[in-house]
């Protein structure tokens, strides 16, 4: 990247961390974890998110510090440590979850907006598109000004977005109430949750999804003013939203059972404070999402544009998207993304597509990137690279960096083999990118493990084509 003189402070960073994570997933979180899950099962899932994410927040601090020569996160860590096709993988598979999670936050944020103007219905009707689309270019265009500029608007909202959270926290904690959160605590009234075990399978994917963010600091790390401050922006922001999450989602079960949760339309946060105190509730929330989802998306089409800038820059994605403006703003980069949202908004009317069935997919297409993360961290370790002299900091980060690496392998058991095979379906026309990439360089397509790796990927992809041909696979 050229020398920009708008270099990023800690509090933008920690901005981006905190305004990718808190975007629309935590307002819909009472409905979204209860249609999967009651009491014991949620707490279960807590305390097993709560360990596999900060190690995994550990695992992109760790890296930040080990490895300051490595630009753009997520995918610096899988080239360096598996190779360039992992590479590749991985910016690709962060850059299709980043903007699918941006359709399925227009979504949400115009289904919200229909609670005032019943015009935009469930936020796939024509006037939600029609309106999303114009929002959609607006941002495009104010990303354009500059990355510094984008990241400060950024954090104001990030500072909005949290007033109306701690208010239902608040309100919530005099509301809570011991009987009705303990009425039903493993789900027996309610047979169609399944198992314990069950419960907290189907709920991994909506923690994740609330999580997903926490490596913000690190894709930005080489517009970071300190690059100390890529590990400690990561840890702050992760800190920050799991208070939030939890609160927010434990303090919901005493105000209102599982199953009535589980019926609640999104944003649910905004009928569980309404049930508290009545119709400005509601309207509270409902602003409040607007604001967060309105910094979300600033936040995470900054994310889409600058990994796909990290991998053109060294060869690993095709030259036309290493082109900056005179803002050192990405422009192609920024062009294809929003591209492909103005795509899918304009499918999402065809296929009627729910927030929640946006952010399964776009969930499951990060795990990738961060089981590479995790599984570099502990490479590392295990090699004993870059520990010379510090052999009680490296029997830490073997323990952080292998509890990091079972957590995201079991992300990919609880996402189950749907999304699985959707995710191959979409990470498989990716490799005409790479192939374009390597050909501008006079350099081989694939290794002989590359090629195995991406006929896996074909099979996968060939199998959930058919799939959603015949019915047995629906997104």
């Amino acid at each position: 990247m050229s020398e920009s003189p708008g270099k990023l402070k800690l509090g933008a960073l920690v901005a981006l961390v905190v305004g990718s994570m808190i975007g629309g997933g935590i307002f819909s979180l009472p409905q979204n974890m209860a249609a999967s899950a009651d009491v014991g099962a949620i707490l279960i899932g807590w305390a097993i998110t709560a360990v596999g994410m900060l190690t995994l927040a550990f695992v992109f601090q760790t890296l930040a510090n080990r490895k300051p020569d490595l630009d753009g996160g997520v995918y610096a860590y899988a080239k360096a440590g598996f190779g360039d096709y992992m590479g590749f993988s991985s910016a690709w598979g962060y850059w299709i979850s980043a903007w699918l999670g941006n359709v399925g936050y227009f979504v949400l944020l115009f289904s919200t907006l229909g609670y005032f103007f019943p015009v935009f219905g469930e936020g796939n009707t024509v006037a939600a598109i029609i309106g999303a689309s114009v929002l959609l270019w607006a941002v495009h265009f104010l990303v354009l000004r500059g990355i510094k500029e984008a990241a400060f608007i950024n954090l104001v909202t990030t500072v909005a977005k949290v007033v109306p959270l701690l208010l239902f926290v608040l309100i919530a904690v005099f509301a809570f109430k011991l009987d009705i959160f303990t009425a039903d605590i493993w789900g027996l009234k309610s047979p169609d949750l399944g198992s314990v075990m069950n419960q907290v399978r189907k709920m991994m994917l909506v923690t994740v999804w609330v999580f997903i963010g926490i490596e913000g600091a690190s894709i930005f790390s080489a517009r970071a003013e300190q690059r100390s401050d890529v590990g400690k922006a990561t840890v702050i922001g992760f800190v920050t939203v799991l208070l939030f999450l939890v609160l927010v989602n434990v303090l919901s079960l005493g105000i209102m059972t599982q199953p009535e949760l589980a019926k609640l339309s999104n944003p649910s946060m905004a009928a569980v404070l309404k049930h508290v105190v009545g119709e400005w509730g509601a309207v509270l929330i409902s602003v409040g999402l607007i604001i967060s989802l309105l910094g979300a998306l600033l936040s995470w089409v900054l994310l889409c544009a600058e990994i796909m800038f990290a991998a053109a820059r060294d060869h690993t994605m095709p030259a036309f998207l290493r082109k900056e403006n005179a803002n050192h703003v990405p422009v192609n980069a920024l062009w294809l993304t929003n591209a492909m949202v103005q795509v899918f908004l304009v499918i999402t009317l065809f296929s009627a597509s729910t927030y929640l069935s946006l952010i399964y997919l776009a969930t499951s297409m990060i795990l990738v990137p961060y089981l590479w993360s995790a599984a570099y961290a502990l490479l590392l370790a295990v090699r004993g690279e870059s520990y010379e002299g510090a052999p009680g900091e490296r029997q830490k980060d073997l323990i952080i960096g292998a509890v990091a690496l079972i957590y995201a392998i079991w992300l990919l058991y609880a996402g189950g083999i749907k999304y699985l095979l959707l995710s191959a379906l979409l990470y498989a026309p990716g490799a005409i990118l790479f192939a374009k990439a390597k050909l501008e360089i006079d350099k081989p397509v694939f290794t002989h493990v590359e090629k195995l790796i991406f006929a896996a990927v074909v099979v996968g992809a060939l199998v959930a084509a058919y799939g959603l041909y015949d019915g047995f696979l629906t997104l």
